[in-house]
């Protein structure tokens, strides 16, 4: 699996390019800004992008939604609690990060257990609410991506519209937290980490 990183926008989220090695089909997760570095990006890999997927619906992870459909025809999929973020006015944050909001609804809408296929490869879809109600990961042998779920010795903020801390603990600890410990976790923001060192040095938990 071709994975990717590129760090986007006023803040600095990761959107992350996927893609199969063999047929070269891929997805883009979370573009939060940047439309024309991410297209660069997809052109360097030759990659034919059939999803946009959102972790979430906050305007960080979604602000290049509209160009990146316009350019790729792709869908764009998210959870089904956090679909009306993408159709809401976010208001003067999405101006300060110059984005034209509300952007294109979802096509795809989202479940627990869904997969996610791109070429010979596919993510797993995990619902794990805590920063947003629809949050979810994006799950496959080895790696996992978290949105604004986990971080490199952090968590996700609970304070905005559908956060909530119990909720969030739980998802990490039943959900992120029983896959193995060699498992690379992708963020929304920062650096990749394990699943091991969050489990044993992330000041939330240890």
């Amino acid at each position: 699996m071709i994975i990717e990183r590129l760090v986007v926008g006023m803040l600095q989220s990761n959107c992350y390019v996927v893609g199969c090695e063999d047929t070269k089909a891929g997805i883009i997760i979370d573009p939060g800004g940047d439309a024309s570095s991410i297209l660069s990006k997809v052109e360097q890999l030759g990659l034919s992008i059939k999803y946009i997927v959102n972790t979430h619906g906050h305007i960080d992870h979604i602000a290049a939604n509209r160009p990146l459909k316009e350019a790729t025809g792709a869908m764009i999929a998210i959870h089904h609690a956090d679909a009306e973020w993408l159709i809401t006015d976010q208001g003067e944050f999405a101006r300060m990060l110059g984005v034209l909001s509300p952007g294109p609804p979802a096509d795809v809408l989202l479940e627990e257990g869904d997969d996610i296929v791109f070429g010979d490869d596919s993510l797993h879809v995990i619902h794990t609410p805590g920063h947003s109600s629809g949050s979810i990961s994006l799950a496959a042998d080895g790696v996992v991506f978290c949105g604004d779920t986990l971080f490199a010795m952090g968590v996700g903020r609970v304070d905005l519209p559908g956060g909530d801390w119990d909720t969030l603990i739980q998802s990490i600890k039943n959900q992120l937290f029983t896959m193995p410990d060699t498992t690379t976790v992708y963020t929304g923001h920062g650096p990749p980490t394990t699943i091991g060192r969050e489990k044993s040095s992330n000041p939330w938990f240890s």
